[in-house]
């Protein structure tokens, strides 16, 4: 199994995108909570899917910018080598994921001096090895760095806080790339979208010793008609 099935398989395992958040905690880190005050006027306080208070809070943290260039640039690095571009689709840095996790380390600021500080390990350990930083290093010299940290369970215990580190990274581009609309197409997800509905079953009506109705029949098992609305004037019972 390549790398984007993996990820795709991790992630269908999952309920909702929040629990890989809450994996990326530690013992000793609380979960950012926002709480807000009920709005005071519902008719006017919503956009399609925010209250207003939320999309304030959005905007603030919208202007801010906690990583400078070189450690936006490493992200950048790093989060094509968890999800590059594979055939038709791209590369996670291609579908906004670095800007993702731009946002979240404000939205959720625990995670800001972990990833920064990871940045720093794997500048070091870069610069160790091959005496350039991770960013500039060969795609070979990149890899062979990251197959040190990116198995926990083969870990060697120098590399420890670099495998915390990219095990927290890898949540977190994996979470922002199949929350994208190219990683939703990705696995598949379509939603709640309407289908065509041809009644209860025979043999469950049988059961019970129950069927349609003619009237029935004619007006609401229609699957060619089903963007129509019934009529029910004259219908009696």
């Amino acid at each position: 199994m390549d790398r984007r099935k993996s990820l795709k398989a991790m992630v269908a395992g999952t309920v909702t995108s929040g629990f890989m958040f809450s994996a990326c905690l530690t013992d000793s880190e609380e979960k950012t909570i926002a709480k807000t005050d009920a709005p005071a006027d519902s008719d006017n306080n919503y956009d399609t899917t925010r209250t207003v208070e939320e999309l304030a809070r959005e905007k603030e943290l919208r202007d801010q910018k906690y990583f400078n260039d070189h450690e936006l640039e490493t992200l950048t690095v790093l989060a094509d080598i968890i999800i590059p571009a594979e055939g038709e689709y791209h590369a996670a840095s291609e579908v906004g994921v670095v800007d993702f996790i731009a946002y979240i380390v404000l939205d959720m600021p625990h995670h800001q001096l972990p990833l920064r500080g990871g940045i720093m390990w794997i500048d070091h350990e870069s610069n160790k090895r091959y005496n350039k930083v991770f960013k500039n290093a060969s795609k070979e010299e990149q890899i062979a760095i990251v197959d040190d940290i990116a198995y926990p369970e083969e870990v060697k215990p120098e590399h420890v806080q670099g495998e915390r580190f990219f095990s927290r990274l890898r949540d977190l581009v994996s979470t922002g790339y199949f929350t994208s609309k190219e990683g939703i197409e990705y696995l598949g997800y379509v939603g709640n979208t309407p289908n065509v509905w041809d009644g209860v079953p025979d043999d469950v009506l049988s059961q019970y010793n129950m069927k349609y109705d003619q009237r029935t029949l004619d007006v609401c098992i229609k699957p060619e008609e089903r963007q129509e609305i019934a009529n029910w004037d004259n219908y009696e019972v």
